[in-house]
């Protein structure tokens, strides 16, 4: 009876009569006390499960396909809204018509349809339409690649915000490496982050900043894509997420980035984005001290980098405060010597003392050496007061013999 009343067979619907139909059946609140009908009984509150559940389940269904109903509706109505702002030249509607067809918000990805749009806000001089068509341009998004006008509206885009800088060679300086990024140059794509992460040359715009990031990333550049897990992480032109931020960590930490390496180090530590780990956050700091030691080496000896002193002394501090011997041993180096730094013979000693404790062969030796000479220097010393008494006795004596003679004579 209750399967009767939940589809309305030969009566009424009536679905709250159906629930109480089921629930008699299973809780056999059913009075019948005639024997030949025990198994039957049985076998309706079996039923009356299975049908109860059913009937939940299909209600589950219903109101399931009732929200995605009304979720399509309400979308199918807002984009239609959005269409007749956009045929009526609205520039903000073309431009966010043409984000819902780049990223099928609500209709089908149509990257065409999405270029048309950006390109209509954009010639309203709407600014992020302008950014948008330029990457449209660059990567052939619904239109084919053409360089010079990605170049163009890249521009347009940061002429309408009043380029910042009135420095000419600074302004070549943007525009060439915005040439390179068009040209998918992951070095210029970065830089161009940086610009916009920093507000330097062109206005700060975190969102920019992020888009130029992911391009370079996406292009193998381990400093953008450091930068990138450093946007996830922080929130910065993009929502904040530290799974992100890990993987892009350990995207630019494999490939050898030394602060990435660190990052990722902290992020074992602390489990963030990753299951805690401290062991492997140990690893990734010592390989991190590693390449900062490196970084160094190539600074001092202008190795595939200009030859740079202070700042091989920058990054072999940071490796020795880090824990790496050869960075520690190096530091002690630049002290000895005064390379990147004054010459200071006591601080000298103390970090290759350090790298001798961690058992860095080179650094036992020159301890030993430094102790030697060491040893000699205190002696001579000594050598030197014995003498100069020495010295003082005889002068003493000549004098005084000088002195005995004047007075006979004179």
């Amino acid at each position: 009876m209750g399967f009767f009343y939940q589809l309305g067979i030969g009566c009424d619907l009536d679905k709250k009569k159906a629930i109480e139909l089921y629930l008699s059946t299973i809780y056999n609140e059913i009075e019948n006390d005639i024997d030949n009908f025990v198994s039957l009984r049985n076998k309706n509150i079996i039923i009356g499960k299975y049908l109860l559940s059913l009937f939940y389940y299909k209600d589950i269904i219903i109101d399931i396909e009732g929200f995605n109903y009304y979720r399509n509706r309400k979308g199918t109505d807002e984009l239609t809204k959005l269409l007749k702002l956009a045929n009526n030249d609205d520039s903000e509607a073309q431009f966010n018509l043409a984000i819902r067809y780049q990223n099928g918000n609500d209709v089908e990805i149509n990257y065409k349809q999405a270029f048309k749009w950006f390109l209509k806000s954009a010639k309203k001089e709407n600014l992020n339409a302008q950014f948008n068509l330029a990457i449209c341009y660059m990567d052939g998004i619904g239109i084919q690649k053409d360089e010079e006008q990605a170049f163009e509206w890249f521009l347009k885009s940061e002429q309408s915000e009043h380029l910042i800088t009135q420095n000419n060679n600074k302004r070549k300086e943007f525009e060439w490496k915005l040439k390179l990024a068009i040209k998918n140059n992951s070095t210029a794509q970065n830089y161009l982050g940086y610009c916009y992460q920093r507000g330097k040359e062109v206005c700060k715009n975190e969102t920019k900043a992020f888009r130029w990031y992911l391009k370079a990333a996406e292009g193998e550049n381990i400093m953008a894509q450091n930068n990138l897990g450093n946007c996830y992480w922080s929130g910065r032109g993009i929502d904040k997420n530290e799974t992100k931020a890990f993987e892009w960590y350990l995207k630019a930490a494999e490939g050898g980035y030394a602060k990435a390496q660190y990052n990722l180090g902290y992020c074992y530590q602390y489990g963030k984005g990753i299951d805690k780990d401290e062991t492997k956050a140990f690893e990734w700091y010592i390989k991190a001290a590693e390449a900062q030691c490196n970084l160094g080496y190539c600074y001092q000896y202008g190795k595939g980098i200009d030859k740079d002193e202070t700042k091989a002394f920058e990054w072999y501090l940071k490796s020795a405060n880090s824990g790496c011997t050869q960075g520690q041993y190096n530091l002690g180096f630049c002290y000895q010597y005064g390379k990147g730094i004054n010459k200071d013979r006591t601080k000298a000693f103390e970090w290759y003392l350090k790298a001798a404790e961690g058992g860095h062969a080179r650094a036992q030796v020159k301890l030993r050496y430094h102790r030697f000479i060491e040893g000699i220097v205190k002696k001579t010393k000594e050598a030197k007061t014995k003498l100069n008494n020495i010295l003082s006795r005889v002068t003493f004596y000549i004098w005084n013999n000088i002195k005995s003679l004047y007075s006979l004579f004179f």
